[in-house]
């Protein structure tokens, strides 16, 4: 006869932690990309994010977990009134992965399993902000944040997670979020970026990070906080959450060094910016693979990413798409890195459930052909073209209802005043006013063409965005 159900201790606390650090990994992303945004538009950045954190928080607790988490339908998505938010957990048997023959679960209440993927949902829609900085209508951007993450995150979540198709029938693998996370966000990111345009003067103006102390303060915050996003997922303390602890460490340690590499081979100069941003390459290339691969095959995979993502990010300048602080150059061509890694590296040795609960195989490199490799590619591809597609369409209607792209003449003022009426920063200076202020030679409310301004350069010549000015 079961035993009756009980709370474990130990795991109970670690998601707790975890999520508590995947939770600070938000501000630490509104730090990063406020940093790499022009003073102008810093605040607007931050309040992408924050406002993420409140507007996800309450829709994840309302319905998005049940459509994640729900009994499977039909595959696509969980039985929507299984966790309504009107509903309260607080029996005794009200335990995370119970069942009739181990009414334990893994020993966590419900409420915090809950609490842990809510802070994983408000991340991704966060993480989108990024490639449309400086130009979008703050109404548009929470009414586009709720469609796509009704629309699109709470449905691949469950996809990936819930026993939906990918994770239930393709039988891909996803530990922590690289399909349902970056190649999710990353996708989205490339379609609204389509949508808005580009920045007025991109790419022939220089758009630098204004603030490079806070860049890498965003992504030591980013950093410490994945611990919980990728050991965490794991769920309870064991040796797995041990792997993807330290396989976390050593691929973000070699994705600096990759990129650094390549900044050194094509620049000469190796940055704050080029490591700060390496480390946020290697952590979202580690993110699906952190307990399925051995640590070897982390420090190859951080040094490939590293390396392949510091390339990737001048592809906005050959094709021509503003994807403003590099959405898609690092969290979509990262997660891809690190999920078709799956299909290389994965193997039971290291992690049983890779077969006994996934279904899944071993990597190619470990006797497993290409059948996992194919589906890693699979799940990818449904992947971008389902959160591409509905993010298109999303960022279109708003634009043709509400509007989403700011005006002309707020973005060249600054999308702090014009959004928020607030900046940053206090940089009037004493006694002094009109065009030789602090406002204007940190370039905002300067229009183009003022008097005084350098003569913008050919368009085809885009002036580099890794130094600030």
């Amino acid at each position: 006869m079961p035993e009756a159900p009980t709370i474990d201790g130990g795991n109970t606390v670690w998601l707790l932690v975890s999520t508590a650090l995947v939770l600070l990994m938000t501000p630490g992303l509104a730090l990063f990309y406020g940093g790499l945004n022009r003073a102008k538009g810093v605040l607007n950045m931050m309040m992408m994010s924050f406002s993420a954190i409140g507007l996800i928080s309450v829709l994840w607790w309302f319905y998005g977990f049940s459509v994640a988490f729900g009994t499977d339908v039909n595959g696509f998505w969980g039985d929507p009134g299984a966790y309504l938010g009107t509903k309260t957990f607080m029996a005794e048997t009200d335990l995370w992965g119970a069942t009739a023959e181990n009414p334990s679960g893994i020993g966590v209440p419900l409420y915090v399993f809950m609490a842990f993927q809510m802070v994983f949902a408000v991340i991704t829609v966060a993480l989108i902000s990024g490639a449309i900085s400086d130009r979008a209508k703050f109404a548009g951007w929470l009414v586009f944040a709720f469609g796509w993450a009704t629309l699109v995150y709470f449905p691949v979540a469950h996809w990936v997670w819930g026993g939906g198709i990918i994770g239930g029938d393709i039988h891909a693998l996803d530990f922590a979020g690289g399909t349902a996370v970056h190649i999710n966000a990353g996708a989205a990111a490339l379609a609204v970026a389509l949508v808005l345009g580009k920045r007025l003067g991109w790419p022939r103006e220089g758009m630098k990070p204004h603030n490079i102390p806070l860049v890498a303060l965003g992504a030591g915050l980013l950093w410490f906080g994945w611990f919980g996003f990728n050991a965490g997922s794991e769920l309870t303390v064991d040796s797995v959450a041990g792997l993807a602890f330290i396989n976390t460490q050593l691929a973000t340690a070699a994705a600096v060094l990759g990129w650094l590499a390549v900044e050194w081979i094509k620049d000469k100069k190796p940055t704050m910016v080029g490591a700060s941003s390496g480390a946020v390459a290697g952590l979202v290339a580690i993110t699906p693979a952190c307990g399925f691969i051995a640590p070897w095959a982390s420090v190859l995979l951080g040094i490939v990413a590293g390396a392949v993502c510091a390339l990737a990010v001048s592809l906005k300048y050959k094709l021509g798409y503003d994807d403003s602080l590099d959405v898609v150059g690092v969290h979509f061509v990262g997660g891809w890195i690190g999920s078709l890694w799956l299909g290389l590296f994965a193997t039971n040795s290291v992690n049983a459930a890779i077969t006994d609960v996934v279904g899944a195989s071993d990597g190619l490199f470990y006797g497993g052909g290409v059948t996992q490799l194919g589906r890693q590619a699979i799940a990818g591809l449904i992947v971008t073209v389902w959160s591409f597609g509905i993010a298109w369409l999303l960022a279109f209607a708003i634009e043709k209802t509400i509007g989403f792209r700011l005006k002309p003449e707020a973005e060249v003022e600054g999308i702090d005043l014009a959004e928020h009426a607030e900046s940053g920063y206090d940089l009037s200076l004493a006694g002094g006013s009109g065009g030789g202020s602090a406002f204007a030679l940190a370039g905002i409310g300067t229009p183009a063409g003022a008097a005084g301004t350098k003569p913008a350069s050919d368009e085809s010549e885009p002036v580099s965005e890794k130094v600030a000015g």
